[in-house]
This record gives C-alpha cells, structure tokens and sequence, in this order.
C-alpha cells in the first residue's frame, strides 16, 4: 500500500493525512495516480465529469485507464479538495482535421495544368469539357467531390447518421464509508446521464439520508445498515412531485416489502449498493431507468 502524504488544505491550512488509492489494472497489476505533491491542492467547488476522472498508465503493461481523481476532504473545516496528478509523459495531440485539409490543399494546388475545379464541386476536369454528366442524368458514374462522389452517391446528399455510440460500463468505487455510498450514487447518475448532481445544501454528510439534486431529479441516498421503509419512498416521491422531477432511492441495507411495493405503485426507481460500489436495480421502474445499454 502506497504511504500517506500531507496535503495542507487551502482553506484552513491544516495538514491532512493522505494515501494514494490503489486500483487493478486489467492484467492484474495494481496501479494508482502519481500524484503531483509540488503543486498546491484545488478547492473542489463545482464537480465536473472531467474532475471525477484521471487517466493513469500501468507501469506493468502500458495500459491507459481512467480511474477517480484523487481528492481529500479536510478533517477540520470539511473543504474538499483535488489532489493535483501528473499528466502522462510521451502522449502528443492526436492528429486532427488539420493534418487532412492540408493534404487536401496540396493536392488541389497540385492539379495538373489545364484541367478546372467544377463550381458545383463536381471535381477537376478536361479544360474546356463537362465535368459530369447532364443534368438529370445519372450520377453513379461521378467520380470528383468531396465525401459523397467517393462513396457512389451524389455530393449534395449527406452521409448516413452513424450509429448511437454505447454507453462505456460504469467504474464502481469502493464503499467503506457514508460519505462513499453518496459519491457513488452520484457517479451512477452521472453515468445515467443526469449533469450536475451535487447535494443541495454543501454541509457534510450526516449518518442519516443524504439528498442528491440535478436538473430534472431528485435522489435520496440511505447509507445505513437498516432498509429504507415506506415513509422513505413516500417522502422521496413527495420532493420530486413538488419539483417536478424524477424521484430515485439509493439503499446500501435494502428496502421494506411494503416500501418496495409503494415505489413500484408510485413509479419510483430503486437501487441498492453493495459494498464493491455497484448499484442494482430492484423493480422495473429502476430497470427502465437504465436502459438496454447496461
């Protein structure tokens, strides 16, 4: 296990005990963020997607996976903070449209004298002669353009859309406290595609419920080791009628038969976590939450 470091929080200035976490790599070996002790932690005000997540190379094999942030909240004052990472040595910027619309350049300013660029993006042809075929004629034969023509078809009809991009597998995180149940579900959401889902107050977070807000949700995260009951469910539908939103209950101890029952009367999706971090759906509202794509 990697030692603990001081990070001295921007806030308050006390020093804060922390231990890099360890993750597995996909063959086997641990690896964790290499963190950056020269530069001074940022205070976490407003969470990103781009905060949560950092891209850590294995020593043992190359591979790049992405992996939580490493961040520390203060034992004194509760700020918390971003534990600066150092980025990956050897990864350049990928090459871009640049690099294609230069080629395409050259090879315009490389026609062949005499021949013409048709207007209508028909391409080059003979000096003098018709670059295509008349109009209203058939088009399989043209050969010139840009994307279209090269794939058979007309210029001016677009490509078509491509397919959806499926949704990457969700990264659980560890559950060893409260406060980890509740960036858990958090995450999750996130991964639902639900942005910006921070707690509604910013005060730290009690042993009891927790609520999670983002723009058309409420959630509601119990942390306990006794399951959620039927006022729990009722109360969570009752915040979101009131905000118009939907309603979501997150259970690390699961839920009552009764509770249960009432969430799938009302149509309230249910998850419960186990402590390797992964939330399952436990009724069909929660199963369509998800989707096909899980």
């Amino acid at each position: 296990m990697a030692e603990a470091v001081p990070v001295r929080c921007p806030a308050c200035l006390r020093e804060n005990g922390y231990t890099a976490p360890v993750f597995p790599c996909a063959c086997g070996s641990p690896v964790h963020p290499p963190l950056d002790l020269s530069a001074p932690p940022v205070p976490l005000t407003h969470r990103t997607w781009s905060d949560t997540w950092v891209t850590v190379r294995c020593t043992a094999c190359g591979r790049e996976s992405e992996w939580p942030h490493p961040e520390l909240g203060c034992g004194s004052c509760g700020t918390v903070v971003l534990i600066p990472v150092h980025p990956l040595e050897g990864t350049g910027s990928p090459a871009g449209p640049t690099g294609s619309s230069a080629t395409g350049s050259s090879a315009v300013g490389s026609s062949p004298v005499g021949a013409r660029t048709d207007p209508d993006g028909a391409g080059p042809g003979p000096a003098g002669g018709p670059a295509s075929g008349p109009v209203g004629g058939p088009v399989s034969g043209i050969t010139g353009g840009a994307g279209g023509a090269a794939e058979g078809r007309p210029a001016h009809i677009p490509p078509p859309p491509a397919p959806p991009v499926p949704r990457p597998a969700f990264r659980p995180v560890t559950i060893r406290t409260a406060r980890d149940a509740v960036a858990t579900a958090a995450l999750y959401l996130r991964w639902l595609g639900f942005r910006d889902v921070r707690q509604p107050d910013g005060r730290p977070i009690p042993a009891a419920t927790v609520d999670l807000r983002a723009p058309g949700l409420v959630a509601q995260v119990d942390p306990t080791t006794a399951p959620a009951g039927l006022r729990a469910v009722e109360c969570v539908w009752l915040n979101g009628l009131t905000a118009s939103a939907t309603s979501v209950y997150f259970a690390l101890a699961g839920y009552t038969e009764d509770a249960r029952a009432r969430a799938d009367d009302l149509g309230i999706p249910l998850f419960v976590m186990d402590l390797t971090g992964m939330p399952q759906p436990v009724n069909d509202p929660a199963d369509a939450l998800v989707g096909p794509d899980a």
